[in-house]
């Protein structure tokens, strides 16, 4: 596959999964988003909320413009968890709650569209750039991508594939899942 076909792949990718997220947004009220069947199963706001900032850090450690994220925005989601949990335990991340859910709609569509964004100026060369050299630090060393990386290191491709893509299909199975619980269909079939 050539490098051209590689990025129109990625591009596509990435275009399917949000999709899947605006689709499920639109189809949850905040009660379901809210919604915890049991501690410490984490709630879909978790996973919502995860994604969107994690991705939206993610396109900048790459080189893209970001992060859309600003202090003070928390207290405009209603976010009872400013964090995204990555180094958190369940235990704590149960708690996440949204409490403004269409200022939430409004942040992901905000950070979906800088990342097609930035993955529509991308060149098939940029794919190759390096982002993370090997030895990885801690904080990549124990994550997916970093079993992904090849001998170089994590490059903007494996970032992409990893960071954005696969991270946002784990956890819209977390989603469909949890969609489930609270009388609602899967995304997919």
């Amino acid at each position: 596959m050539d490098g051209q076909t590689s990025l129109d792949l990625l591009r596509r990718r990435v275009r399917a999964m949000h999709s899947l997220y605006e689709d499920a947004v639109a189809t949850m009220d905040v009660d379901q988003v809210n919604y915890v069947e049991r501690e410490p199963c984490l709630p879909i706001a978790f996973s919502l909320f995860h994604l969107s900032q994690i991705e939206d850090s993610s396109v900048m450690l790459m080189g893209g413009p970001g992060p859309i994220w600003t202090e003070g925005r928390e207290l405009e989601l209603g976010l009872a968890i400013n964090d995204h949990g990555k180094h958190r335990t369940p235990e704590e991340m149960v708690h996440q709650r949204i409490g403004n859910y269409e200022g939430f709609i409004s942040y992901q569509t905000e950070v979906f569209a800088n990342t097609e964004a930035w993955l529509a100026g991308l060149s098939p060369d940029d794919l190759d750039r390096v982002v993370f050299p090997r030895p990885l630090p801690d904080f990549v060393a124990s994550t997916f991508s970093a079993r992904v990386a090849g001998e170089e290191g994590v490059t903007v491709a494996v970032g992409i594939e990893c960071w954005i893509y696969q991270h946002g299909m784990r956890h819209m199975g977390e989603i469909e899942h949890a969609r489930a619980l609270v009388g609602l269909q899967g995304m997919t079939s």
